[in-house]
């Protein structure tokens, strides 16, 4: 690949105050008209502006200076490559404003970024289309000639002309609606004028929609957009995002600053949601809610969704970091608050255990490799900029956050937090700005403890031995770098300053003791601590590192696993720290097969969860191996008491974890092959497609997967036409993650070649390629065939954004075999994706990884796991 031109930011010599934005967009051509009139501030004199422009033609651009003549420009000189325009004058442009006028035409591109096209049906089957937008990193040059640089900011005066019977809606409210002089058929919306924002915040839609709306307590007008004749489904939300708004404000103890906000659900979107300031877009499936075939896991998903865009209207953009280097802080942030606006909102999720299993850990294995990054990243070019929209700025971000509250405490939190929003509203801000903030708020060493923790990549693995002396326990706690290949043992190795908890049996949910570890070992020394009490470290699972306790300290923990004197993250995090040890090879993979089998009592769903995850990794991992059925034998073994416990019908009483958890198991029994959960999917599942008993939402992915599994040609004709026939994207979704499952090869063919259909939409195509690979070993190797050779459409569809990372790393990262490791690097060699270099190198390592591990424990897993069938019960 030839070497980019060093990358440079734009030049300070011309900056906007104001956009004045008139764009008229053609829904038949998907083409735009666009007039942009900027007042601008010339700071020293030049001869030339300098803007990001993409896929865009300027017809004409002039500059006026005020009280003086009209200059206009005679050349337009773009650089596509950096996504650039200069604007060449006659005459050198001098000190003080002016007005810069361009007119420009575009077009609206199907790619799901800039200014784009988005796909949906009528109510009478007539196929149209909606203009929508999605800016963020870097795409507001797409839709318009500006200053596309999150510290460049400026206010924005939005019209838009469409046609009459459309919806408009952009960042600001409505101020007029008149009719266009030229068209009878259009109308002229102009909008109310914007607060200093970043480009990238800017958003307009322009489309058919329903709305419900409702006040929030502090009298700002929300609204939630749905697809035509689905207002009903906009509920769920509504109320959601009125209860979250008063929540944020009295958690920032500053106003949200618009007059409105609107949600809206966009057919065609690639990311989760936008956080557009005042309209924030969503997938369909991250706001809708059916109260008859939503399922509990869905509505959670939108909880969070929502709670993590509207944190984003202070976090972001009020205050707006920097440069993208920091889109950590803002991603991060979000991500971690989301959880404390859902356990607001909803305390029954037990949403702050879920967030240990869904992102915590998460971050760990990804922190763990060679490949990984600081959450802060140096990065300049757009495709860099995409790289980082990952599992470090947003999941590690967010967990160092957690550790960081926790360490702090809430009070100083909060007071440190609106400083941070106070001085900087409106303006931008580095992560350092945070720091001082927090440190000032608390008086604790935040800087220097925490760019320990953002600076350097990885996290420690912290080492600990025990001795008894009278009634004192003597804590011996040492650090090193974690590696997912095994213990780090190179001179130079790094150490983190390691905010450290301890609690022992006597009280399991409070702190005994708390030491910052600022060096590479320690002892402590635990007083009043009788013989017979255990010692965990990390009580919650907050510090962000794994612990690895010497054989006694373990042995006197597991009792705690099964009589539940452990709290339930605690219960989740111990596991997750043997399993994630065993592959690294520091233990044996049969030591954690062990301990797993002490959850046998275990009540409480993300704990199961967790350990479900890790065993579908192991049944992964040895799918490679001629034992793939023994593990399945353990899988329904260690699952088949809490399944008959829980039964497939809810009982009165039950709550949104009872459900998650019966859809899980379920699930996992059924994929396993466990005959009465079998027999009773396929009875349930006639009963559904003949319209006898409609399965309830929570029951559908599990029993869809397993008569999938288990499934022939019939099955999966059966599944399309579900499909086809269903009304709702989350229906549509929830069938297309599970037709992987399906083993003739012949059919694994029909499911790949479905994906690149009309039928899925362009987001949802991913999906259904990972579903393939991530079900057999048959699948994995056809789904790395099929994107092979369907490469040059796949790419072009995702032009190189985060869906083009997800889509490899769904598809290759399950391979064990060395060979494949050289192959994909291959591949990607001769045919390179930029913005996903780094996802290609994690997974070769993973790869490499996986068939390290399997070189090393197979034959003793074998062996166990025979020898457990052997023994008597």
């Amino acid at each position: 690949m030839p070497e980019r031109r060093p990358f440079v930011r734009l030049p300070t010599d011309v900056y906007p105050v104001n956009y004045g934005l008139c764009l008229k967009p053609d829904l038949i051509d998907f083409t735009f008209e666009g007039k942009l009139e900027a007042l601008v501030e010339v700071t020293q004199a030049t001869n030339q502006i300098v803007m990001n422009c993409a896929d865009i033609d300027i017809i004409t651009a002039s500059f006026v200076p005020q009280g003086g003549e009209e200059i206009n420009a005679t050349g337009f000189n773009y650089q596509n490559e950096d996504e650039k325009v200069t604007l060449s004058f006659p005459t050198a442009l001098q000190k003080g404003s002016g007005t810069l006028k361009i007119d420009f035409v575009g077009e609206l591109n199907d790619k799901m970024k800039g200014f784009y096209r988005s796909k949906y049906t009528t109510s009478t089957g007539e196929i149209r289309y909606a203009a929508v937008t999605q800016f963020e990193a870097t795409d507001a040059r797409r839709a318009f000639p500006c200053w596309d640089e999150p510290a460049i900011k400026a206010t924005f005066d939005i019209a838009l002309i469409v046609p009459k019977e459309r919806v408009a809606l952009s960042n600001m409210n409505v101020i007029d609606r008149k009719p266009y002089p030229d068209d009878e058929n259009l109308v002229e919306v102009k909008f109310a004028t914007t607060p200093i924002m970043s480009t990238y915040l800017v958003a307009f839609v322009i489309g058919e929609y329903d709305f419900v709306e409702s006040q929030s307590s502090d009298g700002i007008t929300v609204r939630v957009y749905t697809p035509v004749g689905k207002a009903e489904q906009g509920k769920f939300a509504l109320e959601v995002a009125t209860k979250t708004l008063p929540f944020y404000n009295d958690y920032f103890n500053v106003p949200y600053p618009l007059p409105k906000i609107d949600l809206i659900a966009i057919a065609d979107f690639a990311a989760g949601a936008m956080e557009n300031w005042g309209l924030v877009t969503y997938r369909e499936t991250a706001l809708l809610i059916d109260p008859k075939n939503s399922c509990s896991s869905s509505r959670q998903w939108v909880a969070l969704v929502v709670g993590h865009e509207l944190a984003h209207q202070w976090f972001g953009n009020l205050v707006t970091m920097e440069w993208w280097t920091h889109l950590w802080l803002n991603e991060g942030f979000a991500s971690w608050i989301e959880y404390l606006c859902v356990d607001h909102c909803f305390p029954e999720y037990d949403i702050w255990t879920q967030f240990v299993s869904a992102d915590y850990t998460r971050a760990l294995d990804l922190d763990a490799l060679d490949s990984s990054h600081p959450i802060e990243v140096n990065v300049g070019h757009p495709s860099e900029v995409d790289e980082i929209f990952d599992a470090i700025s947003y999941s590690k971000g967010a967990s160092v956050i957690r550790m960081l509250h926790n360490y702090i405490g809430d009070e100083d939190f909060r007071k440190g937090m609106n400083s941070y929003l106070l001085k900087f509203q409106h303006k931008n801000a580095s992560t350092e700005d945070l720091w001082d903030c927090l440190e000032q708020a608390s008086g604790k060493p935040i800087a220097a403890v925490m760019s320990s923790w953002t600076k350097q990549m990885g996290f420690p693995i912290i080492v600990v031995d025990q001795e008894q002396q009278g009634e004192d326990r003597i804590l011996k706690i040492f650090q090193k770098k974690f590696c997912a290949s095994g213990p780090h043992n190179g001179e130079d190795c790094p150490s983190w300053m390691v905010p450290l908890s301890i609690c022992t049996s006597q009280d399991p949910t409070c702190t005994k003791l708390k030491v910052l570890l600022d060096r590479p070992e320690t002892i402590v020394t635990l007083n009043g601590v009788s013989p017979d009490q255990w010692i965990k470290i990390n009580p919650g699972t907050v510090g962000f590192y794994r612990i690895q306790y010497s054989s006694s300290m373990l042995e006197n923990l597991l009792p705690g696993i099964r009589d539940l004197s452990l709290q339930p993250v605690d219960r989740l995090g111990l596991q997750n720290d043997l399993f994630s040890l065993s592959r690294a090879g520091m233990i044996s993979t049969v030591e954690v097969l062990r301990l797993m089998e002490a959850f046998v009592n275990e009540p409480n769903y993300t704990v199961w969860s967790d350990l479900s995850c890790n065993l579908g990794v192991l049944s992964s991992l040895l799918s490679h191996t001629d034992f793939h059925e023994e593990i399945q034998e353990f899988i329904r073994d260690l699952f088949t008491p809490i399944g008959l416990e829980l039964g497939w019908d809810s009982k009165p009483g039950e709550g949104h974890l009872d459900a998650l958890l019966r859809g899980l198991v379920l699930g996992k029994l059924g994929k396993a092959g466990h005959k009465p959960t079998l027999e009773e999917a396929r009875r349930r599942f006639r009963d559904h497609v003949e319209g006898k008993q409609v399965l309830p939402a929570d029951l559908r992915s599990p029993v869809y997967l397993t008569v999938l599994k288990h499934g022939d040609s019939a099955t999966l004709d059966t599944m399309m036409k579900l499909h086809k026939q269903a009304d709702m994207q989350e229906e549509k979704n929830r069938i297309e993650r599970v037709l992987g499952a399906i083993a003739a090869p012949d059919l694994i063919q029909k499911v790949l070649s479905f994906a690149l259909t009309e039928e899925v939409r362009p987001q949802d195509t991913v999906s259904v390629i990972g579903g393939v690979a991530g079900s057999s070993k048959q699948g994995r190797k056809a789904a790395w065939k099929f994107v092979k050779d369907n490469w040059e459409e796949l790419y072009n569809r995702y032009q190189g954004g985060f869906l083009i990372s997800r889509l490899i790393k769904l598809t290759v990262d399950g391979f064990a075999i060395d060979k494949m490791a050289a192959e994909v690097k291959s591949f990607f060699e001769s045919h390179p994706a930029p913005a996903a270099e780094r996802t290609v190198q994690q997974c070769c390592e993973n790869i490499l990884l996986n068939a390290a591990w399997l070189k090393r424990d197979s034959d003793d897993i074998n062996q166990y796991l025979l020898q457990r069938k052997a023994a008597p019960v």
